[in-house]
């Protein structure tokens, strides 16, 4: 009996503290120490959410971007056009220039490009297509490539869709 109480008790306990860990503030300080003084550096960490295509977005449940701190999530670009119609059906290769136009979109709005990208993720309904038409890649990355992994999938969200790119992005 005792043993079940303690369990209990120490279940609770760690509940608390992990719900009070997600109700701190926004804004962390960081302390970096350089020769003489020191410099503190205040970090926003509140989260920046962004809607390439709001009306598209909304009616779909999810934001194309959200900026926490220096660290960018964006979601899979799809090859649509502004009221979320598939364009360049059965085209893989100008899906995925159309996917990069719209991540480029995305990278401006937060002042970034395709060099601060950390993590690329390639999501397609035909690989052996997508393999043919990859190296366009390296026009988009210039200096260097992101990590990442490129996925063979049954099906994206509409039909239409033969390719699907997200990205990770940290920013100085």
């Amino acid at each position: 009996m005792k043993t079940t109480k303690l369990t209990t008790i120490a279940l609770v306990l760690v509940a608390a503290i992990s719900l009070s860990s997600c109700n701190q503030k926004t804004k962390t300080e960081t302390t970096v120490e350089k020769s003489e003084p020191t410099e503190t550096v205040v970090v926003d960490e509140t989260p920046d959410y962004f809607l390439l295509r709001p009306e598209v977005e909304k009616a779909y449940g999810y934001s194309h971007a959200v900026k926490i701190g220096n660290d960018i999530k964006i979601s899979g670009a799809v090859s649509m056009d502004d009221e979320g119609n598939p364009t360049a059906v059965g085209d893989i290769e100008q899906q995925m220039k159309n996917c990069y136009a719209d991540l480029e979109k995305v990278l401006a709005h937060y002042g970034c490009t395709f060099d601060d990208v950390v993590v690329e993720n390639v999501f397609t309904t035909n690989m052996p297509k997508f393999l043919e038409v990859a190296a366009f890649r390296a026009e988009i990355y210039k200096n260097h490539f992101p990590t990442g992994s490129w996925l063979g999938v049954k099906e994206l969200a509409l039909p239409e869709f033969m390719i699907e790119i997200e990205m990770e992005v940290y920013k100085k």
